[in-house]
């Protein structure tokens, strides 16, 4: 049986207690956690909680609910979880209980999954505002439309009970975007486990190879660490490379051709999210290296403006600088530098490096947050505590006629990928102990563990 959340009650605390001071005292916060998924006929996609429900109570069980309602001039929390069943539980393995949850979970009070409705009905109706996250719970969604849409006299003359729905997702993505230390201690456990799991299938691999080989090697190792995939592991051979989201990971690789690997692993819930490229025969080829050296060049200045105070697309800014540079000298693209990078981050370059350089990482490898609002200008501050990824590439695949690129290029995918922590103290790169510099590859490759 699970002994507990992953941290301890004053870190849930001290969140529930940032997101409930936003809200109004005559208000219900409803988080449900995500449904189970069928994969086919009765068997179940492995489950995962919703990101909000973790973050604020660290509860992993399917069928919850996260609630807080101020009551006797205080907020008081609860969970609505399964309740503890014999037969479930000699199928589906052990729950924890409503008992347990209340004695061991961050919250005042805890009663069965099965009585939400029954029980919140009539706080909901007293309540003027419903922070809810529709789409994630029929049943609640159902009852709280039915009590929005009821009118009566009576809610007419006194003003008694909710006359609106509001989502607090936003509230949450915000708070989420600044990790905490006890937080950065997981999200470096993950790192470093997806680090390993990089140099594994980079020491286990020397000529002719498959995606799904390199794939089993990098696994591998997130299971042996009681990790699991962040996200469908990315293992791209030769022209795949060019393929920014390839999940076939079916195909041979011959020596002599590059691998892009965009792999993370999620401990405790918190991910971490890396690529390398490198050659499966342990030696770059002079066109291979010149690419993959534009790259690491734009990757290191990017990682130099991830500081307190930048904005968020400084990084981005500084990546696509170099890399309008490099294309020009190596004759990829004739034009200028101005050219090359566009009035608005969106000139020829883009042929080649066709995506952003960071996002948010976090609960979500994708994480929460507003980092462009509005979507124009260069976005907002960096701020000390935020985790992004800093992940510049260049691509030219050998389907696509581009005039500019002669054969030699043709064929290479190239993307550099690390997880930065900002810092008053500068960027502090969480996953820097996965070698990339050509000479550290060229020598570890093939290796063996």
């Amino acid at each position: 049986m699970d002994s507990g959340p992953v941290f301890g009650d004053d870190e849930y605390t001290r969140r529930q207690s940032v997101l409930l001071s936003q809200l109004s005292t005559d208000s219900i916060l409803l988080i449900p956690t995500n449904p189970m998924k069928i994969r086919s006929n009765d068997v179940y996609y492995p489950y995962r909680p919703s990101s909000d429900i973790l973050y604020l109570s660290g509860w992993e069980e399917p069928c919850s609910l996260f609630c807080a309602l101020y009551d006797d001039d205080r907020w008081v929390t609860s969970l609505f979880v399964r309740e503890r069943d014999e037969l479930a539980e000699r199928w589906e393995g052990k729950r924890v209980g409503t008992i347990n949850a209340q004695a061991h979970w961050p919250v005042d009070k805890a009663f069965p999954w099965s009585t939400r409705i029954e029980q919140l009905e009539q706080e909901i109706k007293q309540r003027k505002t419903i922070f809810l996250q529709q789409g994630l719970d029929d049943e609640l969604d159902a009852c709280v439309a039915r009590i929005l849409g009821y009118k009566d006299r009576k809610r007419s003359v006194t003003g008694i009970g909710p006359d609106s729905i509001s989502d607090p997702s936003n509230l949450l993505a915000e708070m989420r975007m600044r990790k905490s230390d006890p937080e950065v201690e997981i999200m470096k456990k993950a790192a470093n486990v997806a680090v390993q799991a990089h140099i594994r299938a980079m020491k286990q691999t020397l000529g002719d190879t498959s995606e799904q080989m390199i794939q089993a090697e990098i696994e591998h190792e997130f299971t042996r660490n009681l990790a699991e995939p962040s996200y469908g592991s990315i293992v791209a051979g030769g022209d795949n490379a060019t393929i920014l989201h390839y999940h076939k990971n079916d195909e041979e690789i011959t020596e002599g051709s590059l691998v892009l690997i965009d792999a993370g692993c999620e401990v405790d819930g918190y991910a971490s999210d890396i690529t390398r490229t490198w050659p499966v025969n342990g030696k770059f080829s002079k066109a291979q290296r010149e690419i993959y050296e534009l790259v690491l060049a734009a990757q290191t200045q990017a990682i130099l403006e991830c500081k307190v105070g930048n904005h968020w697309l400084d990084p981005h800014k500084a990546a696509m600088s170099t890399i309008s540079m490099g294309l020009i000298e190596l004759g990829i693209l004739n034009c200028t530098y101005e050219e090359a990078m566009g009035k608005n981050l969106d000139g020829m370059s883009r042929k080649y490096f066709m995506h952003g350089t960071s996002h948010s990482l976090g609960l979500d490898v994708h994480d929460v947050g507003v980092t462009r609002p509005d979507g124009v200008g260069d976005g907002r501050i960096l701020e000390s505590g935020m985790i992004l990824t800093v992940e510049p590439g260049l691509y030219f695949p050998s389907w696509v006629d581009v005039k500019e690129v002669n054969d030699t290029y043709t064929g290479i995918g190239v993307r550099i990928e690390d997880d930065v922590l900002i810092t008053d103290a500068g960027p502090v790169v969480l996953t820097d102990k996965a070698p990339k510099s050509v000479e550290d590859l060229e020598r570890i490759i093939g290796t063996g563990v």
